[in-house]
């Protein structure tokens, strides 16, 4: 997978915005403004994203690709390498999971409006 790929499935998920709140290379995509993806565009190799913490350690024991996020919690964040043993299918399903670890945070007002969302 590539960066771009990452992208278009970031923001193929309901309710995802993508924006540059930090610097003009660090990609950041939201859900009802709330971040779950991050991408460095300089390097273009890797995507951040949010994760249950035993499943964050799970991950990086198995694979090679998946470290702890660079200047993020690293209880609740990963890395994971586009290029490396993390096939696109196993990404998608990590992107998602960030995705859903946002999502389940949601208060009862946040829940109600991603609910009325397309």
């Amino acid at each position: 997978m590539n960066i771009e790929e990452a992208r278009e499935y970031c923001i193929s998920l309901k309710g995802a915005t993508e924006g540059f709140p930090f610097d003009e290379s660090t990609l950041v995509f939201k859900v009802m403004g709330k971040m779950f993806a991050l991408a460095d565009l300089d390097s273009a190799d890797y995507i951040s994203l949010k994760c249950e913490p035993n499943y964050a350690l799970e991950l990086r024991e198995h694979y090679s690709a998946i470290t702890a996020a660079y200047h993020m919690n690293k209880k609740h964040w990963n890395s994971v390498l586009l290029n490396g043993d993390a096939n696109d299918e196993l990404i998608k399903k990590l992107i998602t999971h960030s995705y859903e670890e946002v999502i389940k945070k949601f208060t009862k007002k946040m829940r109600n409006e991603y609910d009325q969302l397309l």
